[in-house]
C-alpha cells in the first residue's frame, strides 16, 4: 500500500509544506490528497521539479496526486 497523505481542508502553503517533508522520506509510491485546484497544481510542480513523476486522479471533488519514482 501507498504511503498516504492527507492534505485535503488545508490552505495553501501547508498541502505543499506537508508533501515536501514526505517526499524527503522517499517512500514511494505515495498519494498525496488535495481538495482544491491551486493545491494540485501546486503539489504536482513540487514533485515534478523533485524529480518524481506524477499521477493525478479526481475523486468525487478532490484529487489524489499518485508520486512515483520517474522511470
Amino acid at each position: 500500500m501507498a504511503k498516504r497523505v492527507d492534505a485535503r481542508g488545508l490552505s495553501c502553503p501547508q498541502p505543499v509544506i506537508l508533501a515536501k517533508q514526505a517526499l524527503g522520506a522517499e517512500e514511494l509510491p505515495m498519494e498525496i490528497l488535495v481538495d482544491t485546484a491551486t493545491s494540485r497544481e501546486n503539489v504536482r510542480r513540487l514533485a515534478e521539479r523533485l524529480g518524481f513523476a506524477v499521477r493525478v486522479e479526481e475523486r468525487g471533488g478532490d484529487f489524489a496526486l499518485v508520486v512515483a519514482k520517474r522511470e
